[in-house]
């Protein structure tokens, strides 16, 4: 009797859909005397991360894989399971085939490379870069810009510049790479020069580069430098062929820059739009103060039948903060939670108690942060210390004043908002004992620095 035979009559009783397990064995079987690339379309062609876990865990790895023990089936588990989104499973596979000896090769890496960026499992990544400088592929074009990418998700700017320069021959992939790192990693400004490098070296940016760099645009607030890039972005790809990342990534840098109605009018020639295009205007109205706008962008995009995200719901927090709208802010905020099964995160009660402090409701505001699932950041006491000093509130100052001390004990700012505080309701006596307090502990007020100002 054969082994899988044996694995049959094991596992009939158990758990396992018979099915699932009958098709397994059948395709373990048949994978025995198929050819590589009937055996590589079978697991590639695998939907089900159950049904791979299945394939790999009861008969690939105890049978098949001792049998072909070659990269190319190896790289395929791995990429499926990266295709399935389990990059940890893909890595444990990785760590498998390496235990088991068999040496990656030049489509291996790259597929690892892709599995740590999503779980970000930097000890793995700088054991691969040792594996690729030793075989000879630190220059090739996939895994160049995969640890470009990786090094620079880890904010370790200088190695991914590193391994950027070490090649005088780089593909677009590896610019591609640095100027996303640079534009995600808040280095908005470096993203741009690189991107002139791109330019001035002859090779013609595309889609992908484009929608890193109207991201870094946007960041900056340049116009002058959105309307170049505008063009530049119809050079990569004729309006008519662009695809929907990179019409968005349009509409999110003009609204980034203030200019809604330029947002619009590429908003508005869009033949097909997702969340992200509804989203990236109701934003861009709220960044700007268009509090009506970005309500109005927000009720036609449910008419519309697409289901907003938490991001999109941030935006429309921000626009009732903007504008002032109490009951409108407790609607959606509630509407979120109960209508789209969405958990509020730290942005949703950011905006929450930034409207509620700015509006007076102190007890409203103290109610929201106590019913938090998790601990608040000083983002949020710090938008209910401003609303404090605002109305000059002396008892919640005090009690926010606390907990921004236990988080940042460094932090003048919070200091320099009680003395405020205390100001404004003629303590004197306590503004002197604040200020005697930042003299004893060496506290200097740091220059533009706000509790109160709000980044949603």
């Amino acid at each position: 009797m054969s082994p899988f035979h044996c694995l049959l009559l094991r596992f009939g009783r158990n758990r396992v859909n018979s099915f699932h397990l009958s098709h397994s064995l059948a395709t373990a079987t048949n994978i025995l005397d198929s050819n590589d690339k009937i055996i590589a379309t079978r697991i590639s062609n695998c939907n089900n991360l159950h049904h791979l876990d299945q394939i790999y865990a009861q008969i690939i790895r105890n049978y098949f894989l001792e049998l072909y023990p070659v990269q190319f089936h190896w790289n395929n588990i791995i990429r499926s399971y990266t295709r399935l989104n389990s990059p940890s499973n893909a890595l444990h596979v990785y760590i498998t085939m390496s235990r088991t000896g068999v040496r990656p090769d030049t489509f291996t890496l790259p597929i690892v490379l892709k599995a740590i960026c999503q779980v970000l499992n930097y000890v793995v990544a700088r054991q691969l870069h040792g594996i690729a400088i030793k075989l000879g592929l630190e220059t090739n074009m996939y895994c160049e810009s995969g640890f470009i990418s990786l090094y620079a998700k880890a904010g370790e700017f200088e190695n991914a510049r590193k391994v950027f320069e070490q090649n005088s021959e780089r593909k677009l992939g590896s610019w591609n790479a640095i100027i996303a790192g640079l534009s995600q990693g808040g280095r908005a400004k470096e993203a741009i020069e690189v991107f002139l490098e791109l330019r001035e070296s002859g090779l013609q940016p595309d889609d992908v580069t484009m929608v890193s760099v109207t991201s870094a645009c946007g960041s900056l607030g340049d116009l002058d430098l959105a309307s170049q890039l505008h063009k530049c972005v119809f050079q990569a790809k004729e309006m008519e062929r662009s695809d929907l990342l990179m019409m968005n990534s349009l509409i999110d840098m003009y609204g980034k820059c203030g200019k809604t109605d330029l947002a619009y009018r590429v908003f508005s020639r869009m033949k097909e739009r997702n969340v992200s295009s509804w989203t990236s205007m109701i934003v861009g109205y709220a960044m700007h103060g268009y509090v009506r706008d970005a309500v109005e962008c927000f009720h036609c995009m449910r008419e519309a039948g697409v289901r907003p995200n938490h991001v999109t719901f941030i935006g429309v927090l921000s626009a009732c903060v903007h504008g002032g709208m109490v009951k409108e802010g407790k609607y959606y905020f509630n509407m979120m939670k109960n209508e789209y099964g969405i958990t509020p995160m730290l942005q949703h009660y950011g905006c929450m108690v930034d409207l509620l402090g700015r509006a007076g409701l102190f007890e409203e505001a103290r109610g929201t942060i106590e019913g938090m699932s998790m601990k608040p950041n000083v983002v949020i006491w710090g938008c209910l210390m401003g609303a404090c000093e605002k109305h000059g509130h002396v008892k919640m100052g005090e009690w926010v004043a606390k907990h921004l001390q236990q988080l940042e004990p460094w932090n003048d700012g919070v200091y320099v908002v009680l003395s405020n505080i205390y100001a404004s309701n003629d303590m004197w006596e306590e503004v002197r004992r604040i200020r005697a307090i930042m003299k004893e502990r060496k506290l200097a007020k740091i220059p533009a620095y706000s509790l109160s100002t709000s980044s949603y």
